[in-house]
Protein backbone atom coordinates (compact mmCIF):
# COMPACT_ATOMS: atom_id res chain seq x y z
CA UNK A 1 0.00 0.00 0.00
CA UNK A 2 1.08 3.56 -0.68
CA UNK A 3 0.42 6.47 0.82
CA UNK A 4 0.45 9.31 -1.28
CA UNK A 5 3.34 12.26 -0.76
CA UNK A 6 0.39 15.10 0.13
CA UNK A 7 -0.37 12.84 3.58
CA UNK A 8 2.84 13.47 4.78
CA UNK A 9 2.03 17.31 5.48
CA UNK A 10 2.75 17.92 9.58
CA UNK A 11 -0.51 17.48 11.14
CA UNK A 12 -2.37 15.09 8.83
CA UNK A 13 -4.28 12.48 10.87
CA UNK A 14 -2.69 9.16 9.53
CA UNK A 15 -3.22 5.56 10.13
CA UNK A 16 -0.47 3.21 11.62
CA UNK A 17 -1.04 -0.04 10.69
CA UNK A 18 1.55 -2.03 12.97
CA UNK A 19 0.37 -0.22 15.88
CA UNK A 20 -3.07 -0.05 14.72
CA UNK A 21 -3.16 3.71 16.10
CA UNK A 22 -4.00 6.90 14.74
CA UNK A 23 -1.68 9.91 14.98
CA UNK A 24 -0.63 13.55 13.72
CA UNK A 25 1.99 13.18 11.54
CA UNK A 26 4.98 15.43 12.76
CA UNK A 27 7.73 14.80 10.34
CA UNK A 28 10.82 12.58 9.73
CA UNK A 29 12.98 11.04 11.83
CA UNK A 30 15.55 9.81 9.71
CA UNK A 31 13.57 7.12 7.33
CA UNK A 32 10.77 6.64 10.15
CA UNK A 33 7.77 8.90 10.43
CA UNK A 34 7.05 10.50 13.64
CA UNK A 35 2.99 10.42 14.77
CA UNK A 36 1.62 11.91 18.14
CA UNK A 37 -1.44 10.76 19.89
CA UNK A 38 -4.82 12.77 18.57
CA UNK A 39 -4.95 14.22 21.98
CA UNK A 40 -1.05 14.50 22.96
CA UNK A 41 0.99 12.33 24.40
CA UNK A 42 4.51 10.68 23.51
CA UNK A 43 5.34 10.31 19.90
CA UNK A 44 5.78 7.07 18.16
CA UNK A 45 8.00 6.20 14.97
CA UNK A 46 6.29 4.24 12.16
CA UNK A 47 7.16 2.93 8.69
CA UNK A 48 6.23 5.49 6.36
CA UNK A 49 5.31 2.79 3.37
CA UNK A 50 2.89 1.42 6.02
CA UNK A 51 1.07 4.45 7.03
CA UNK A 52 -2.33 5.85 5.07
CA UNK A 53 -4.52 8.73 5.79
CA UNK A 54 -7.31 8.04 8.74
CA UNK A 55 -10.49 7.05 7.96
CA UNK A 56 -13.56 9.84 9.38
CA UNK A 57 -14.00 7.36 11.59
CA UNK A 58 -10.93 6.03 12.80
CA UNK A 59 -10.50 10.25 13.36
CA UNK A 60 -13.05 10.33 15.26
CA UNK A 61 -12.74 7.61 17.67
CA UNK A 62 -9.13 8.49 18.59
CA UNK A 63 -10.43 11.87 18.92
CA UNK A 64 -13.15 10.54 21.54
CA UNK A 65 -10.75 8.53 23.51
CA UNK A 66 -8.61 11.38 23.88
CA UNK A 67 -11.37 13.21 25.08
CA UNK A 68 -12.47 10.58 27.36
CA UNK A 69 -8.77 10.26 28.64
CA UNK A 70 -8.80 13.60 29.55
CA UNK A 71 -12.22 13.59 30.94
CA UNK A 72 -11.44 10.75 33.45
CA UNK A 73 -7.66 11.57 34.34
CA UNK A 74 -7.68 12.22 37.87
CA UNK A 75 -7.15 16.19 39.07
CA UNK A 76 -4.14 17.07 41.06
CA UNK A 77 -4.59 17.04 45.00
CA UNK A 78 -4.89 20.55 46.53
CA UNK A 79 -4.10 19.53 49.76
CA UNK A 80 -6.47 19.79 52.74
CA UNK A 81 -9.03 22.29 51.77
CA UNK A 82 -10.46 23.05 55.18
CA UNK A 83 -7.23 24.30 56.22
CA UNK A 84 -6.17 27.87 54.13
CA UNK A 85 -2.94 27.63 52.10
CA UNK A 86 0.64 28.97 54.19
CA UNK A 87 2.46 31.30 51.68
CA UNK A 88 5.56 30.25 51.12
CA UNK A 89 8.30 32.46 53.10
CA UNK A 90 10.37 35.32 50.66
CA UNK A 91 7.64 34.81 48.11
CA UNK A 92 6.30 38.54 46.80
CA UNK A 93 3.41 36.80 45.05
CA UNK A 94 2.39 34.60 48.30
CA UNK A 95 2.64 37.61 50.32
CA UNK A 96 0.41 39.65 48.35
CA UNK A 97 -2.62 36.87 48.41
CA UNK A 98 -1.94 36.34 51.69
CA UNK A 99 -2.54 39.79 52.31
CA UNK A 100 -5.45 39.80 50.23
CA UNK A 101 -7.24 37.13 52.08
CA UNK A 102 -6.60 39.08 55.58
CA UNK A 103 -7.81 41.98 54.40
CA UNK A 104 -11.21 40.11 52.75
CA UNK A 105 -11.17 38.51 56.25
CA UNK A 106 -11.52 42.12 58.49
CA UNK A 107 -14.14 42.95 55.81
CA UNK A 108 -15.91 39.63 56.82
CA UNK A 109 -16.22 39.19 53.21
CA UNK A 110 -16.02 35.09 52.72
CA UNK A 111 -16.52 35.09 49.11
CA UNK A 112 -13.01 37.01 48.90
CA UNK A 113 -11.45 34.88 51.61
CA UNK A 114 -12.22 31.88 49.15
CA UNK A 115 -11.00 33.53 46.13
CA UNK A 116 -7.91 34.53 47.58
CA UNK A 117 -7.22 31.04 48.69
CA UNK A 118 -8.19 29.65 45.49
CA UNK A 119 -5.88 31.87 43.85
CA UNK A 120 -2.79 31.23 46.30
CA UNK A 121 -2.92 27.68 45.70
CA UNK A 122 -3.16 28.07 42.01
CA UNK A 123 0.00 30.60 42.30
CA UNK A 124 1.82 27.76 44.58
CA UNK A 125 1.10 24.77 42.17
CA UNK A 126 2.32 26.95 39.20
CA UNK A 127 5.35 28.37 40.97
CA UNK A 128 6.00 26.54 43.86
CA UNK A 129 5.66 22.54 42.75
CA UNK A 130 8.14 20.85 40.20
Amino acid sequence: MRTEPAAFEPGNVLYDPATARVGAYQGLTGPRALLRPLGGGREWEAEPAGLRRATDRERIDAGLRAANERTHARPPDPGPLERPPLPVAGCEGCAGLAERREAARAAFDHSAVTDANVLLRQHQREEHEG
